[in-house]
C-alpha cells in the first residue's frame, strides 16, 4: 500500500524528561526526511577497484510553519542552545495490522535549527537531528486522537463551545438532571 506523507509525523522529547512525560508533536509539520548513508572505502588495485562499506550515519530533517507557543518547536531551539540530547520518534499515523503505529526511535542531537521569516508567507522552522548509533524500529500504542487529528475539529452544536479554533475552548456546563 502506498504511504501518504501527511500520515508520518515526528515526535520529540528531551532525553532527561521525567518518567511518564509525553513527547511533543512538532506543530504544523510540512516536511520530514529520514536519511541513512554509509561512507564507502574505495581503493584502486592493480586488478581493479575494491569497495567496502564504512561508517553509517543517520539523520532526520524536519520543516514546519512557525507556531508561537508550540512546545515541540521551542524544544528544537532549546536543545540546540544547550547541546541537550533528545529522543525522536518517526510515527506512521495509519495503524498497522496489530492496531498500533509503526515507529522509528532514536536518540540524537540537533545539529542545526533555522527560523526563516520571509516577507511573504509563514515563518518556517527547520532542524536537523543527527542520530546517535542506529535508530530502532518498533510499535507505539495508538496515539491520542488530539495528536492524530491535530488541526481538525468535529461537529458541535450552536452554543456548545466558545473560543477560536486552536485556542482553549470552553464547553457549556452540563445542566443538572432531576
Amino acid at each position: 500500500m502506498l504511504k501518504n506523507g501527511k500520515d508520518t509525523i515526528l515526535l520529540i522529547q528531551s532525553a532527561t524528561a521525567a518518567l511518564g512525560e509525553s513527547a511533543f508533536v512538532i506543530a504544523q509539520q510540512t516536511d520530514l526526511s529520514h536519511s541513512i548513508e554509509t561512507e564507502m572505502s574505495d581503493e584502486k588495485t592493480k586488478f581493479g577497484r575494491v569497495v567496502a562499506p564504512g561508517t553509517t550515519s543517520e539523520s532526520f530533517e524536519l520543516t514546519a510553519y512557525g507556531d508561537s507557543g508550540d512546545k515541540g518547536q521551542e524544544l528544537i531551539f532549546e536543545a540546540i542552545q544547550k547541546g541537550a540530547q533528545i529522543k525522536v520518534w518517526k510515527v506512521d499515523l495509519v495503524l498497522n495490522e496489530n492496531g498500533k503505529h509503526n515507529a522509528t526511535f532514536a536518540y540524537g542531537y540537533f545539529e542545526s535549527a533555522d527560523e526563516k521569516a520571509g516577507t511573504e508567507g509563514f515563518v518556517e522552522v527547520s532542524g536537523t537531528i543527527q542520530v546517535l548509533g542506529q535508530s530502532q524500529k518498533g510499535e507505539l500504542d495508538p496515539l491520542p486522537i488530539e495528536v492524530i487529528e491535530f488541526g481538525k475539529y468535529g461537529f458541535e452544536k450552536p452554543g456548545e463551545k466558545s473560543g477560536k479554533l486552536g485556542e482553549t475552548q470552553t464547553e457549556q456546563p452540563q445542566q443538572p438532571t432531576e
